[in-house]
């Protein structure tokens, strides 16, 4: 309410006079002053309040500000991550096909095997650089196998044969070439067939 109240307080007084006793009724009106609407309690409460607010929010800043030098100290300690790669996947295609030409034929440099020293009395070392002569002629005259590049060694009269053709037939056949060959006591066909 924003009037003044007023109240009334009465009180009677006995006021002893030299002439005897009387008695006054005293009436007195009295102001009480407008009130403000906020007690001092609720004042107190409000205060209580707003001051652990604010020691809530200085403790959480705190927190923060070291959380913060926490992050930066584990950030510095980390190895800076790598740059993360992106995969475009293209729609599926058809591998390529792919045709390998065989290889031009080069006549190989021939493979020279050094027999060992002779034992006893016979002379196959020059038996055998005699076979070889014989083998590389024969090789190198029949015009179907002087063009692959077949290598025949001779040791003790044994040849081994190395070099790829084009069919079991012809390897067959060289076989039987460098078999016609005086001197050969056998051969060791190592020849690869490639279609």
């Amino acid at each position: 309410m924003s009037y003044n109240e007023e109240q009334a307080r009465r009180s009677r007084l006995v006021v002893g006079t030299p002439g005897g006793r009387r008695e006054v009724e005293r009436t007195e009106a009295v102001r009480v002053p407008e009130r403000s609407g906020v007690s001092a309690t609720t004042v107190g409460v409000l205060v209580v309040l707003v001051v652990a607010l604010v020691t809530i929010l200085v403790l959480l800043l705190l927190n923060n500000q070291s959380t913060d030098t926490v992050n930066a100290n584990i950030a510095a300690q980390q190895p800076t991550p790598l740059p993360q790669t992106t995969i475009v996947q293209q729609p599926a295609q058809q591998p390529p096909v792919v045709i390998q030409q065989p290889a031009p034929v080069t006549q190989p440099a021939p493979v020279i095997v050094t027999p060992p020293a002779p034992t006893g009395g016979t002379a196959s070392g020059t038996d055998d650089s005699a076979v070889q002569a014989a083998v590389d002629k024969k090789i190198a005259n029949d015009p179907t196998f002087s063009s692959m590049g077949i290598t025949a060694s001779v040791l003790n009269g044994k040849v081994m044969l190395i070099g790829t053709v084009k069919s079991e037939a012809q390897k067959a056949e060289i076989e039987k070439l460098v078999k016609s060959v005086k001197g050969v006591k056998a051969v060791d066909n190592q020849i690869t067939v490639m279609p």
